[in-house]
């Protein structure tokens, strides 16, 4: 893919679109999801006239759900959204952490 492509298609993936999705009424409430997206890219050529020429690009998204607005009779709430995964790693890391300060100690 050409840099100029990429360039495009990069700045088409980044919009509003990507962090907050379709709305969903369900039971007189709408509910919009929020994600936290993060990304970034690069490019590069060697031009120094020797064969073969070598160019490349590329980028890459991360996005991760934080949520989502409620709206509801007119009011609107922020739900945030329980990721366990990194919950779950929070209490080992803890767990760890302690189980080698109680050992040093022991």
């Amino acid at each position: 893919m050409e840099l100029g492509r990429l360039v495009a298609t990069a700045r088409d993936l980044f919009s509003a679109r990507l962090v907050y999705g379709d709305p969903v009424e369900r039971d007189g409430a709408t509910v919009i999801p929020a994600v936290a997206v993060f990304g970034g890219g690069g490019g590069g050529g060697d031009d120094t006239g020797v064969l073969p020429v070598r160019e490349g690009a590329g980028f890459g998204v991360l996005a991760r759900p934080v949520g989502a607005f409620v709206v509801r009779d007119g009011a609107v709430t922020w739900v945030p959204a329980v990721d366990v995964t990194r919950l779950g790693l929070a209490v080992a890391v803890t767990v760890a952490v302690v189980a080698k300060i109680l050992a040093k100690r022991g």
